[in-house]
């Protein structure tokens, strides 16, 4: 009896976390990803521009809030960066990025691309509800790991014959990543 009870549990685990584990595991896919394709992002509009900047001093804050006004561009500011020779502003729905030598940049446009950059979100949302949500996802994710382990008793195949080995590997392998990579 106790073996169908964890064998049960394990099984409406499963099924109740299906799709979260699809949505984790997809998200995270392309969460690796996000420096060779923007997976949350397309470009709408490219627009090259050659502008006289300030010295380098001057260009502040202030400055980079403003700097769409004279291009009729109504985003909102997150941040802006000076940094190897070149001014980067990064606006809600826009990015402009000048060469500070030259003058010559680009102001690009994109749209959040639909349903991946939601899922995305999960990976990188700091809402309260969510963040225990996901600990109990995660706790949940352990339970039906060490409950899918026990449930094979009898078999070449256990836990305690080979399954030991596996998970061993499963630890080690990560560790090894971290200490080489």
């Amino acid at each position: 009896m106790k073996k169908l009870k964890l064998r049960n549990l394990h099984r409406d685990f499963g099924y109740f976390y299906l799709g979260l584990i699809i949505s984790f595991a997809f998200s995270g896919i392309l969460m690796n990803h996000r420096e060779n394709w923007h997976p949350e992002e397309y470009d709408v509009q490219t627009k090259e521009i050659k502008v006289q900047l300030p010295e380098k001093e001057k260009i502040t804050e202030e400055y980079a809030k403003n700097f769409l006004n004279s291009y009729a561009i109504k985003d909102t500011f997150k941040r802006f960066r000076l940094k190897n020779g070149s001014f980067r502003i990064t606006f809600k729905n826009t990015d402009v990025d000048i060469e500070l030598e030259t003058g010559k940049g680009e102001i690009v446009t994109y749209k959040r691309t639909p349903i991946i950059s939601q899922m995305m979100k999960l990976h990188k949302t700091t809402s309260n509800w969510w963040i225990y949500f996901s600990d109990i996802f995660g706790i949940s994710l352990i339970f039906i790991a060490i409950s899918g382990a026990m449930i094979t008793k009898h078999g070449k195949h256990t836990f305690k014959r080979r399954g030991w080995k596996l998970s061993l590997i499963g630890i080690i392998f990560p560790i090894l990543f971290l200490l080489f990579a």
